[in-house]
């Protein structure tokens, strides 16, 4: 029987991006794979979710920008102390921030019509500088957001992003059927 994976994110952003992006490559691995947005969740509600998550023997992926910590061993100690029942092996920290995994899928062509720079490496981007590159043209940075995960490709993501292509080799790699061979 499969089991069920639960994706720990600390916001809507992150919702977006996983539930577009990540969930439809990831899903016919699992039962069902739900997303949960935990920082506004009790710290002790978290840690007895993630106890009963271990206890009926099903996944979880918890994910944290790393934000302004020095390293992902520094970010990892701080999540340690503030959950208990998070394991090491299900956490996977965001170099700089999510937004910085939006922008590392847009290849050069997509980055021209969207009017936007093309970068050559996201992984210092944060989301001062996210916000920054949005075009005029762009209702709002949500309306921006979703542009960006329309565009979105996993084979450019990997390259520009070293905390994306982390997460790719350790849950996606030889799921995804939508890069051409990829």
């Amino acid at each position: 029987m499969k089991k069920r994976l639960f994706i720990m994110v600390e916001g809507e952003d992150d919702i977006r991006f996983f539930g577009r992006i990540i969930k439809p490559l990831i899903a016919p691995s699992y039962h069902s794979v739900e997303i949960i947005p935990y920082a506004c969740i009790k710290r002790a509600k978290v840690n007895k979710f993630l106890k009963s998550v271990a206890l009926m023997k099903n996944d979880y992926i918890f994910v944290a920008d790393i934000d302004n910590e020095r390293s992902v061993r520094d970010k990892k100690q701080i999540l340690y102390y503030r959950f208990d029942e998070v394991e090491s092996r299900s956490i996977v920290i965001v170099i700089r921030e999510i937004e910085s995994w939006y922008l590392a899928g847009i290849s050069f062509d997509a980055a021209q019509a969207l009017g936007v720079a093309d970068l050559s490496s996201t992984d210092d981007l944060t989301k001062e500088d996210f916000n920054a590159l949005i075009p005029l043209r762009f209702d709002s940075r949500i309306d921006f957001m979703f542009e960006l995960l329309k565009s979105f490709s996993l084979e450019t993501a990997v390259k520009k992003n070293a905390s994306f292509r982390f997460f790719y080799n350790r849950y996606l790699a030889g799921k995804e059927n939508v890069t051409g061979g990829f």
